[in-house]
Order: C-alpha cells, then sequence, then structure tokens
C-alpha cells in the first residue's frame, strides 16, 4: 500500500466491478484524492458475461446481447468511455408464444404478458374463453395485503388465473430470470406490478393507465427502434472500452481471493498465490455464494448458502439464408412450459439485430435451461446442438446442418430472488455494515441482475466507498 493513502479493493471484473474502479478511479484523478484502488478478477479477462464472438461477419452474443435503452445508467457509462457512437436500436417485429405447438402472436397492448387492449386479448388463440373470462375477474378482484412479499405466480395467477400465467406471462418472465415464478420475489423483481395493483386495485385498467399513450403516428425510423439498445461492436467490446480507461497497474487478473479477514481497522485479503493485499475498504463485487466463500468466518453470510443459482446456456447456429424454407414475420419465440420442448426461447437475431448478421445469412440464437430443468446444460455441444435443431424444426422448415455453431454455458449464473430475498439482505447487509465497515456488497446476486442495474450498483458502491472514507462532499458528484 502507498504511503498515506487509503486503499480500496474491488472483487470482481465483471460489469459491476469495472463500474466501480471507473467510478472510483475517476473521481480520484479530477479530486487528487489520497486513495489507492486494486481491482481483482479471478479469471485471466474482465467482462464477466459480456462476451462477444466475432466470426466470418457475425457478432454474437454469447451471455446478454442488449439492455433497455430507458435506463440510462449504461449509456451515460457508454459516453464516458466514448462507446455511444456504437450504440444501435433493435429492429421491432412480431413476436411469438409457443403453446401446444403452435406459435401465437403475443397480443397487441399486453405489457409483459398483462393485457391492455380488449380486443387482441379477445381474439387470441392463446387462451379459451374460460381462461379469457377468468382473467376479466382482476377488474373486480380487492387488492394484495399490503407490503406482504409473495412469488411472482402467486400475485398474476390470484389476479388473472391460471392460463393467463401459463401461456403468456411465465414465459415472458421466467426467461429474464432463468426461474420458477412459483417461487420468485415479486418485490425483488417487479415491484411495479404490485405498486398498480396498490394505486389502481385492478393490474388491467392500472397498467392501462399508467403506460404512456401510443402517438397516432410513427414514422419509419421509429419502426426499427424497441426499446433496447446493444453496442454494434459487441457488449464485450464495452467491457474493454472501461477497460482501456483504467491503469494497467491497478488490475489484477487470474487471482482468486481465498479469504477476507478483518484485522484491526483494516481488512487482510488472502489469495490462491500465497499473497496477501490489504484494504481500508472492499467493494465485493461477486456473487453470493463466492461471497459467502470469501467471508466463510463471519456466520451472517451463511444464508447466502441456500440461494439457489439457475444454469443456463445459449446456442448459436449460422445458415445461409437458403436453409429456412418456412421464414416466419418476427423476431423470435418464447415457449410455455406446457410445450414439449427443450428450448425456453428462440431469436431470430439476424432480424432483431440487422449488424449481427451478413447479407445472405441467418443467425439463430436460442436458450436451453431454467429452474427444474437444467441438466440440458451438461450435455456435450453435440447433445444440445441436436436437441435445439430438433425443437427448432418443428416450427420452422430448416434443410441443413448450420454453417457453425457456439455452445455457451453458464452454470450457477442466474441468481434467484426467491420470496423473502429483500429481507434476508437487508438482514445480512445490517451485520456487514456493523461488523465489516467498509465492505460493500454489488452485483447480480443483490439488487438486480440486468446490465443498467449491475452499473447502478457499482455507481452506488462508489459513493459508499467515498462516504466512508469520510469523502461525503464527493460522494454525489463521483458517478454524475
Amino acid at each position: 500500500m502507498t504511503e498515506g493513502k487509503q486503499k480500496v479493493v474491488i472483487i470482481g471484473g465483471g460489469i459491476t466491478g469495472l463500474t466501480s474502479a471507473f467510478y472510483l478511479q475517476k473521481t480520484v484523478q479530477e479530486h487528487s484524492l489520497p486513495i489507492e484502488i486494486e481491482l481483482i478478477e479471478a479469471s485471466h479477462r474482465l467482462g464477466g458475461k459480456m462476451q462477444t464472438v466475432v466470426r466470418d461477419g457475425y457478432t454474437i452474443e454469447r451471455g446478454p446481447d442488449s439492455f433497455l435503452a430507458r435506463k440510462t445508467s449504461m449509456i451515460r457509462l457508454a459516453k464516458e468511455v466514448g462507446m455511444d457512437d456504437k450504440l444501435v436500436p433493435n429492429s421491432t417485429g412480431k413476436s411469438y408464444v409457443l403453446v401446444n405447438e403452435q406459435l401465437h402472436s403475443m397480443p397487441g397492448g399486453s405489457i409483459m404478458g398483462i393485457p391492455t387492449e380488449i380486443r387482441p386479448f379477445l381474439t387470441t388463440g392463446l387462451f379459451s374463453i374460460p381462461g379469457k373470462l377468468r382473467a376479466a375477474a382482476d377488474l373486480i378482484l380487492p387488492r394484495s395485503e399490503s407490503g406482504k412479499d409473495q412469488s411472482l405466480g402467486e400475485f398474476f395467477r390470484r389476479r388473472l388465473g391460471d392460463e393467463v400465467v401459463e401461456n403468456l406471462i411465465e414465459p415472458l418472465l421466467s426467461g429474464i430470470y432463468a426461474g420458477d415464478i412459483d417461487q420468485l420475489s415479486l418485490m425483488s423483481t417487479f415491484p411495479q406490478f404490485y405498486e398498480v395493483e396498490q394505486k389502481y386495485r385492478s393490474l388491467i385498467i392500472g397498467m392501462k393507465k399508467s403506460s404512456p399513450s401510443k402517438p397516432k403516428k410513427v414514422d419509419q425510423k421509429e419502426k426499427t427502434n424497441g426499446g433496447f439498445l446493444t453496442f454494434k461492436t459487441g457488449l464485450q467490446s464495452f467491457a474493454e472500452a472501461i477497460e482501456a480507461k483504467l491503469d494497467p497497474k491497478s488490475i489484477l487478473k487470474g487471482h482468486r481471493v481465498e479469504k477476507i479477514t478483518k484485522v484491526n481497522q483494516k481488512y487482510e485479503i488472502y489469495l490462491n498465490n500465497g499473497e496477501t493485499v490489504k484494504a481500508d475498504s472492499i467493494i465485493a463485487a461477486t456473487p453470493h455464494k463466492v461471497t459467502q466463500m470469501m467471508f466463510s468466518e463471519y456466520r451472517f453470510f451463511d444464508p447466502f448458502k441456500t440461494v439457489p443459482s439457475t444454469s443456463v446456456a445459449t446456442v448459436a447456429l449460422a445458415f445461409p439464408q437458403e436453409a429456412i424454407k418456412k421464414d416466419i414475420d418476427g423476431t423470435g419465440f418464447v415457449v410455455s412450459r406446457n410445450s414439449d420442448y427443450s428450448i425456453t426461447a428462440c431469436t431470430w437475431t439476424h432480424k432483431k439485430w440487422a449488424h449481427s448478421t451478413p447479407k445472405g445469412k441467418v443467425l439463430l440464437r436460442c436458450y436451453v435451461g431454467r429452474a427444474g430443468d437444467e441438466t440440458i446444460v451438461d450435455l456435450s455441444d453435440d447433445q444440445i446442438i441436436k436437441i435445439v435443431l430438433d425443437d427448432l424444426k418443428k416450427t420452422m422448415d430448416i434443410t441443413m446442418n448450420p454453417e457453425f455453431s457456439i455452445v455457451s454455458r453458464w452454470n450457477n449464473s442466474m441468481p434467484q430472488y426467491t420470496v423473502g430475498h429483500k429481507q434476508r439482505l437487508a438482514a445480512i447487509l445490517e451485520q456487514v455494515n456493523t461488523e465489516l465497515p467498509g465492505v460493500f456488497l454489488a452485483g447480480s446476486s443483490y439488487g438486480g441482475v440486468g446490465v443498467p442495474d449491475c452499473i447502478d450498483q457499482g455507481e452506488d458502491a462508489v459513493q459508499s466507498v467515498l462516504k466512508f472514507l469520510k469523502l461525503n462532499d464527493l460522494s454525489k458528484e463521483a458517478v454524475h
């Protein structure tokens, strides 16, 4: 540690850790602060799940492929690192739900599966007449008990009935978390639905009233913008741009943290190569089970041992255009659990992201693995590809084998925010604040799984560090 400087160690080089390192370094440099920064990453690369394969004119994402444009922290960070000119919006088009071996168009006016327009809901073949009548009961049902956490499944089944949940809401929502909606916490995943219900009583009425009104005319340029953004050079290039702004001497790759112990008012961080790093403050931007192992001698982290994580895989398949005889108008589909399919969703990436695929080619990106159905992730590449192709051939007439395929496995990568997540996390953080002052947790295991959510947590962690180090006046300037 440099004499006279306080040391902040950031553990974990995914997007959360990168964000923390970038904004903390920026503040240190702008205000000449006596702070030394070190970022420690167990693997030999930074960026976490943001991994991109650029091959033969294709840009293929192994992990996340985009982010919501309305979550502005990512756009702001992109500007900071000179990547805002690489941002591109997705092309819009029809999306489908696969139910009982048939593709059904997503009902117009539905928001995350909740109907806000009557006609598309009445005419869709997704639900039976009794199913539609049961969903209409939402218009007269009372509110949920105030402040009570419940599962997404319990909440939506009570309001809209089993059929709407199984055939529309579950395929959409579980795809985001690769989870079981009957276990996932409403308050930790989609609290906005609870808030709408509390304000308007009816979810249908509330979503309609709280949604922005549609413009009467949409020009051709607007039609291509579906509310998501990505980088035309791939999300990995974003991670690399952030890393390029960091002091290379502050980055330590290929070193795993084995244990962290508080000694007097500082922390000793033991690495797998036998070295020890000392720190005044720590940002643990690591998955919850890694965090628990690092702080294993502090029992209040033990609840993290039982927090589940789901394993998933993505499968990218590249074809010549003539291989697809049945070209469906749209950008992809999600799959109901009621269907006899192993894939959970398929994106027609060449249509959704025009920059991703060369002219005359087709790029399909499929997803496998979810809570209760994860064994497929452990199969060989060839086995997974065969299963995915067999599923796709049920809906699309594919006459050739892919020119190439890329299988990306993400073992135990999707933390599950089960019922009571917020309360459990709050109890742990209270203990951390008391017993381990200056230690801050951030990342997808804690306050949101999307890339912008992780960026937000990285920003908040920087503010917490500055406040802890008695630099309160700078904490608000740190990331804005």
